[in-house]
């Protein structure tokens, strides 16, 4: 058996037996052991495998640009970035902002608007939409990432990037939609347009919340992934495979209004399987693209 065929044996091996992505597990600590951490590599290697969960934060600090690329440095940055964690605590504390008893999300959105030069005058304002969005992020972020230094710069710049690097491609994303829905299965968008349903789907909860709030985290991680590491085209999939995940459902709903209340509150149990074949049609449509929005 050559070495190439022995390899071959081994994933098929791995995959049958439930230890799918042990070779990509290998590759990415081969990639983690370089002094200098080459960004556009962890980039093509997030977008084409899913993130072991025990390398997830690292990456994803990297690719965020909370961590530099050299090793040696970051025990020192990320000593720096609790400090200013714990400094801007602080600051909401004394201003009594947060308290002790202030929900971990709330408080790091308090945090998040403070460093940003938007803390409302009052804690009792209501929320702005984007506030919202926040929220909702960072709920499922928490269920994510366990340290809550961690947690609070992954949201801060996860959300930075939806709103800096795609802040132009996001809008474009329900277009995207219809498009691939239309390649998928035109009969399920005819029937979408009938209802007049095109319009009213929960593209907020889809493109703006990236899911979060409607796939459970084990699964959002997943579609994430793609996201941290430069790709939010991924969500158009995600949501054109839930469509064709329930056609029979959403074939027999003859509003709008019920279109979209189901679609805001889809079962969980098929989620994994949304997921695997969102990133397939992804693949399948766009190759494997490094840095694209």
């Amino acid at each position: 058996m050559t070495e190439d065929s022995q390899r071959n044996f081994r994933s098929v091996y791995y995959e049958k037996v439930g230890f799918r992505g042990v070779e990509e597990k290998k590759s990415l600590e081969i990639l983690l052991k370089d002094d200098r951490l080459d960004i556009e590599k962890l980039c093509t290697f997030s977008q084409r495998f899913p993130l072991p969960s025990m390398y997830r934060a690292l990456v994803w600090k990297v690719l965020l640009g909370i961590l530099p690329p050299h090793h040696e440095s970051h025990a020192q940055v990320m000593m720096y970035r609790k400090e200013q964690y714990s400094d801007v605590l602080h600051a909401l504390k004394v201003i009594r902002f947060v308290s002790d008893a202030t929900p971990q999300v709330e408080v790091f959105l308090r945090m998040y608007q403070l460093e940003s030069g938007k803390l409302p005058r009052s804690p009792s304002f209501p929320l702005e939409p984007e506030g919202e969005v926040f929220l909702a992020i960072a709920k499922a972020m928490e269920e994510m990432v366990e340290d809550s230094v961690d947690c609070y710069w992954i949201i801060r710049c996860f959300v930075n990037q939806l709103n800096s690097k795609y802040r132009d491609s996001l809008p474009q994303l329900p277009k995207a939609f219809e498009q691939y829905l239309n390649l998928e299965d035109s009969r399920l968008l005819s029937h979408l347009k009938t209802c007049s349903a095109v319009s009213k789907l929960p593209y907020d909860l889809w493109f703006k919340r990236c899911f979060a709030g409607c796939l459970p985290e084990s699964s959002l991680q997943r579609v994430w992934d793609k996201v941290v590491s430069g790709s939010c085209k991924i969500l158009v999939f995600v949501a054109v495979e839930i469509l064709l995940t329930f056609k029979i459902k959403v074939m027999a709903l003859n509003s709008a209004e019920k279109i979209t209340k189901f679609l805001e509150n889809i079962p969980q149990d098929s989620s994994d399987a949304i997921v695997s074949k969102a990133i397939d049609l992804w693949h399948k449509h766009c190759g494997t693209p490094v840095h694209s929005a």
